[in-house]
């Protein structure tokens, strides 16, 4: 049998959340799937290892100019599709196009989400919903990325990882403006977590110019020679640098997920989004900003995290 799994939303994190739904219809069916995702979500670095997922087909669309954009980029796609010779296929959207696609593709069993429902659709009930009705699949959301032993011990030894330290990630990046925790913040932070513990951080970024100016003003602070700065490396690299961590703090961001997914104690910075991208993994500790009961898009809340509750936080996880 062969099973195509569509998951188009464009993001790391996004693809951490979909992964035990992807999983769930794997072994379902008994069989390793296929996935079309974007090239964004890093989906062929962060799970080309995984035993559910046998191929990722990416899906080229960059507004109006990529491979899949447009009627011709349709059929294109099509095109690709129907080499496969799918029996079935699963759409996490409620897109008209990709209903069409299934379709002249020769794909007999299409499931998906109800069409035309993309507003308000919450990105985990929507897929619980959906596999429950289409083929009865109750599944928890607790995405598990697997790392092979051996990687992680090499990492160990590349780094000079001491177990005798508390090794501590810290993402300090984000998808937008509104979610990184200025420097002085996050200094602070460390500055607690450097008098009461033995400690060294690993620092999580991207390359946009805020980001580094948020990474420059940490390593050139009194703590930056406790700093492991991880910019220049591929996510698949950073993987089993965060296993060996002991924790995780981390703004609203890919490194977030991938912490939690992981199975790292991982403290979320939410300072923008709703909170469910910070609290539906067990190993998730969201903290929200100082004055706010809830937390959605346009909080703005990056000012008011309190650096003294993400370190009370800290010592109740490393208790």
């Amino acid at each position: 049998m062969k099973i195509l799994i569509v998951q188009n939303r464009m993001g790391i994190g996004d693809m951490v959340i979909f992964l035990p739904f992807i999983e769930a219809i794997s072994k379902k069916f008994n069989t390793k799937v296929v996935c079309l995702v974007k090239k964004s979500s890093k989906a062929k670095e962060i799970f080309a290892d995984n035993s559910h997922i046998k191929e990722f087909i990416i899906l080229e669309r960059d507004k109006g100019s990529g491979e899949h954009d447009g009627i011709s980029g349709t059929f294109n796609l099509i095109t690709v599709l129907k080499k496969y010779k799918f029996d079935k296929i699963f759409i996490f959207n409620s897109s008209l196009r990709f209903y069409i696609i299934s379709k002249l593709s020769g794909i007999k069993e299409v499931y998906q989400y109800p069409l035309f429902k993309k507003r308000k659709q919450h990105i985990i009930n929507a897929a619980k919903e959906f596999l429950k009705k289409s083929i009865n699949l109750e599944i928890d959301s607790s995405p598990n990325i697997f790392l092979d032993e051996s990687l992680i011990k090499t990492t160990k030894d590349k780094y000079n990882i001491n177990k005798n330290e508390n090794n501590i990630l810290l993402g300090i990046g984000g998808s937008g403006p509104t979610k990184r925790v200025p420097s002085h913040i996050i200094i602070k932070l460390m500055k607690l977590i450097n008098e009461n513990y033995n400690c060294r951080f690993f620092l999580a970024t991207g390359k946009n110019l805020e980001e580094q100016k948020i990474l420059s003003d940490i390593l050139n602070s009194s703590l930056g020679h406790k700093c492991q700065a991880l910019d220049n490396l591929k996510i698949k690299d950073i993987l089993p640098i965060i296993k060996n961590c002991n924790i995780s703090i981390c703004n609203d961001s890919s490194f977030s997920h991938l912490s939690a997914a992981l199975q790292i104690p991982t403290i979320v910075l939410m300072t923008d989004t709703p909170i469910i991208y910070g609290n539906y993994s067990p190993y998730m500790h969201p903290i929200i900003p100082d004055g706010e009961k809830i937390v959605k898009h346009d909080t703005l809340g990056k000012e008011k995290i309190n650096p003294d509750k993400i370190f009370y936080k800290l010592k109740e996880i490393l208790s």
